[in-house]
């Protein structure tokens, strides 16, 4: 499969993430034909690129920006754009990649936004144990800032913005974006009761676009392209490139750019295939917070619409792949104390729902389980999806209940072998 990278184009080249590299390979061309525009021509072209939120949820970037970019009553420069470095959840792995490799693709994403929506400044949220990339996003910063890119009248276009890199405290619920901003504020990382929205009432309560990485990455792309460029690759629905992770079972574990769309068998391909030469069992489309899917999946378009018209979700295009050898039951268990680990404990159903979840898969591990165990694991799951604050609660269920969906047959063998069949193999479940 021959590609041609757009996000990853400067990966393995000469320091890619010095700015005189970086400018070398188009490094902000796209901000200053970007401050040559409108600020409205540029949330238009985003809308009409439909670009869609690489963080998980897929919501379509420009409008989001359009919801921020003319609030009424709100002067000039008292909004804010802000992005989720956060990345935190098992098998996710491209927003560090993008920042440890190409961090002015970011940088001069974020320009572009604040001059998009009359923002004059910018926070970047990376999450504390990232101090590689939080040390080389700030250097980025000061580079761009020392070229004029950032400060008052850049570029001599009369427009001033800034970018403030935030070290988070290393807690997964600082992925969802009220509980960032909570978080940004001084305050405990919690999700806040919507409505209001961040697009009125983000930020120090000032309307705030909230975006993830990838997201911005790919907006001086779209500039400089154009949107009938960005969307010749992939789907209509789903357009432009995508970063995906494979972890696990894979010969070459890493991050492969392809479009939207690109479905598990080809990515496999270009991974060298299966690690163990043994059959593909289960494996995440979008992170262990989506639905699993199995080898019949193999030829689904891996989007934002086909992964949800199949019964999952595209998510952070995350893929952690498992060959007949791992204990479902085992991953689901990992994933699980994960979840209830970092459950903020603000809503019941999640902080009850996730400790009750590793009690369960406990005793299925150990040898106690029983029949009944099963069923409490779905009604456990029925009582927190759509019941929780915030979607760390409905993401623990995504693994529970498709495992069982698919794989019943295995949770009823460690009730009736009174434990683990595959006790002596090894899951990779939880690798991070």
């Amino acid at each position: 499969m021959s590609l041609t990278p757009v996000l990853t184009k400067r990966f393995g080249t000469d320091q890619p993430w010095k700015i005189d590299n970086y400018e070398r390979l188009d490094g902000y061309a796209g901000l200053r034909k970007a401050l040559g525009m409108q600020p409205d021509e540029i949330v238009a072209l985003v809308k009409e690129s439909n670009l869609r939120g690489r963080g998980g949820a897929g919501f379509p970037t420009g409008m989001k920006w359009s919801f921020v970019a003319e609030p009424k009553g709100v002067p000039q420069g008292q909004r804010y754009v802000v992005v989720n470095a956060d990345e935190g959840e098992p098998g996710t792995c491209r927003d560090l990649p993008l920042m440890m490799n190409d961090p002015h693709s970011m940088v001069e994403g974020i320009i572009i936004a604040c001059y998009a929506i009359h923002a004059s400044r910018a926070f970047v949220y990376i999450r504390g144990e990232a101090v590689h990339a939080i040390r080389r996003v700030t250097a980025a910063v000061q580079e761009a800032r020392a070229k004029g890119y950032l400060g008052t009248n850049i570029l001599g276009s009369g427009f001033d913005c800034d970018i403030v890199v935030h070290s988070g405290a290393g807690a997964y619920i600082c992925g969802e974006e009220t509980a960032l901003l909570d978080s940004l504020e001084g305050r405990r990382g919690q999700p806040r009761l919507k409505p209001p929205f961040p697009a009125t009432n983000g930020l120090y309560q000032k309307p705030t676009t909230v975006n993830n990485v990838g997201t911005l990455a790919s907006v001086p792309y779209i500039v400089l392209g154009g949107a009938g460029w960005f969307k010749k690759m992939g789907p209509e629905g789903s357009p432009g490139p995508c970063i995906y992770s494979l972890s696990g079972r894979v010969k070459n574990p890493g991050q492969y750019e392809a479009p939207m769309g690109t479905t598990l068998r080809e990515l496999l391909d270009m991974a060298g295939g299966m690690s163990r030469g043994k059959a593909l069992k289960f494996w995440t489309p979008g992170g262990s917070s989506t639905p699993l899917f199995t080898d019949e999946h193999l030829d689904t378009p891996l989007d934002f619409d086909a992964a949800v018209k199949a019964g999952s979700m595209n998510g952070t295009s995350a893929i952690m792949i498992f060959d007949e050898d791992d204990c479902v039951v085992r991953a689901v268990k990992k994933w699980s104390d994960f979840y209830a680990h970092e459950s903020c404990g603000k809503c019941t159903p999640c902080r009850e729902g996730t400790y009750w979840y590793i009690a369960i898969y406990e005793r299925l591990e150990n040898g106690t389980g029983t029949a009944e165990d099963i069923e409490t694991l779905l009604d456990l799951s029925d009582n927190i999806l759509g019941r929780a604050f915030c979607a760390l609660g409905d993401g623990a269920t995504s693994p529970v209940t498709s495992s069982i969906k698919y794989f019943r047959d295995e949770y009823v063998a460690h009730v009736e072998n009174h434990g683990c069949p595959h006790a002596g193999s090894r899951t990779l479940a939880g690798a991070h």
